[in-house]
Order: C-alpha cells, then sequence, then structure tokens
C-alpha cells in the first residue's frame, strides 16, 4: 500500500465520481480506477460499490476513509517536518573557539555574513582546541577557529595568520607605558597563564619565552580559559600575565595595559577548521567572509616560531 493509493481513494470517496476525482488529482480517469482496485485487491475488501449511475461507500470503505484521511494528514505533517528541520540545517552556522584565541577578524567575519545572509542564524560556542577540532570532525559543529599545531588531518584549515604573546600589567606597573618591553626586564616572579589545554601552542610559547629569556617564574595557572578571569588576576595584582595578541584587540579592561614583547617571533597561528568536502552554504560563506575581512596587521618580518619547550 502506498500513500498514492490513499489519496486517489480519498479522492473517490469525497467525490463519489471517478472521473471528478481523477480532475481534482490531475491524472486519467483509468489510472484512478486501477489505483482503486489494487488497494481492494491488496486488503481484500470491497471499499466502494459501483454502477453504471453512481458510485457509494462499503461499510469497509467508510471505516478505510476515516483512517485513510488521519494517514495523509500525518504523512504531511511528516513532510512539513522534515522540510522544516532542513532548512534550519541550511540557514545555521555552528561556529566553536578558542575564547584566549580569537582573532578580531572573525566577529568582522560574522557581521559581514549577518549582512549578506540575513536569514543565516550563527550559534556559537567556546572550548578547548581538541575538543573543537572532534566537533567539526563529528559535524556537531560547521567550523571551529584554533590554535595550531594541532591535529587537523583530513579536515580543511583556512590559517588567519600568526599571533604574538603580549604582557598584561597592571596600570601601575613601571614598564605599563612602554611602547614594547622584553621579557627579562620584566624579571616576573609570577605570570598569570590560562591552562594548557585552552591553548596548547601558546602556552608551550610562553614556556619558551621564559626559557630564552633565562627567567624561572612561578605560573599562576587558572583553572579554566576565561580570558576575563586572567585580565581580572592581572588587575588584582596576582602578577602580569602573558596573552594571545588577539586579546589585547579586543579587550580594553579597566587596570590593565597591554605592552608587546619585543620577541618578533610568532607564538602560534590560528586557523579556521572546516569539514574538506562541506557545501553547506553557510559554512562556505562564513570562510569567504574570513577571507576578505582577514586584513593582515604591521608587524616585523615572519621569523622562526617559538620552539615549544619538550
Amino acid at each position: 500500500m502506498e500513500l498514492r493509493h490513499l489519496r486517489y481513494f480519498v479522492a473517490v470517496a469525497e467525490e463519489l465520481h471517478f472521473r471528478r476525482a481523477a480532475e481534482r488529482l490531475h491524472v486519467a480517469q483509468p489510472a484512478v480506477s486501477e489505483q482503486i482496485r489494487k488497494l481492494e485487491d491488496e486488503l481484500g475488501v470491497r471499499l466502494l460499490n459501483r454502477t453504471q449511475r453512481s458510485v457509494s461507500l462499503t461499510d469497509a470503505g467508510v471505516a478505510m476513509l476515516t483512517e485513510a484521511r488521519l494517514v495523509l494528514q500525518q504523512a504531511e505533517v511528516a513532510t512539513r517536518a522534515a522540510r522544516s528541520a532542513c532548512a534550519r540545517t541550511t540557514s545555521r552556522l555552528r561556529v566553536g573557539y578558542v575564547s584566549a584565541s580569537l582573532p578580531s577578524s572573525v566577529p568582522r567575519a560574522l557581521q559581514r555574513l549577518a549582512t549578506a545572509m540575513a536569514n543565516v542564524e550563527a550559534i556559537l560556542e567556546t572550548g578547548s582546541g581538541l575538543d573543537l577540532i572532534e566537533a567539526v570532525r563529528t559535524e556537531r559543529l560547521d567550523a571551529a577557529i584554533v590554535p595550531l599545531p594541532a591535529p587537523t588531518g583530513g579536515l580543511r584549515t583556512t590559517t588567519l595568520g600568526d599571533q604574538r604573546a603580549v604582557a598584561a600589567l597592571p596600570v601601575g606597573h613601571r614598564h605599563a607605558v612602554s611602547a614594547a618591553i622584553r621579557l627579562d626586564q620584566l624579571a616576573p616572579e609570577r605570570i598569570v597563564v590560562l591552562p594548557r589545554d585552552a591553548n596548547r601552542p601558546f602556552y608551550d610559547a610562553v614556556l619558551a619565552l621564559c626559557r630564552d629569556a633565562g627567567v624561572s617564574p612561578t605560573l599562576v595557572e587558572l583553572p579554566d580559559g576565561h580570558v576575563e578571569q586572567a585580565l581580572l588576576s592581572v588587575a588584582a595584582g596576582a602578577g602580569m600575565a602573558l596573552l594571545p595578541d588577539s586579546v589585547a584587540e579586543r579587550y580594553m579592561p579597566p587596570g590593565v595595559r597591554f605592552v608587546p614583547l619585543e620577541d618578533p617571533r610568532p607564538a602560534f597561528s590560528t586557523a579556521v577548521v572546516t569539514r574538506r568536502d562541506t557545501q553547506h552554504l553557510p559554512t562556505v560563506a562564513f570562510l569567504r567572509a574570513v577571507s576578505q575581512t582577514n586584513r593582515p596587521r604591521t608587524l616585523e618580518p615572519p621569523r622562526p616560531a617559538i620552539a615549544a619547550v619538550a
């Protein structure tokens, strides 16, 4: 039994006339007669009484009409639900990011996308780089902005550029007004850092910076990856912090000043990770917007990246 059989039967049962039912269905009358005959053969009962002058429902036909209407109504509900779900999927962009390393080009790209595709809903979530990459693999996210290097094999990686370390200092620090500073000049006893799982490449770069500068500060590792907590800790006198320069682009915290380090080497790179063969229109449009808004910053010529501490 197919939905077509039920549609033909309901049309005939409501019209009580084969020709009018065929016109209503936009098919030839013999096709209607054939489908009704097949339905009756499958059920093993007669649904319609036919004479040369009239068509009427049998008791089985009356019972069948009630249930057939319900089935067709439910089929229409199912169709609308499936199409609605598909529409939500094609108008939704799920993006994950590491909060401590989000380049300012990404918010600009999302703004550009919202202007170009007003029907697209951007759903954002934060997490660690490894967790976000796995979410892209399992199709829970459409894209993730993560620090590199990272295990991105089999995925498409769109590089957004390098990031360097900046010192976050209390406003009363004697070097807070400096244009740039060396880490050995600061000679910090304590450095506030985000947990390694939040941004492994940057955490390793901080250790390498300290090693190369000949300093051995106590690392005050915060229990989560919230940038705001690190900045509040600096303002409260817990020590200076080393953070990615994208934080200085996005935050203007009271009581804290950002001072670039003189070391010109990049600490890590940032990239958008997506599935390699994605044809999801919002994702493709997002990658295009990121490419258009990812304006290079004025920096010194690239140097070798900071070697991670083994």
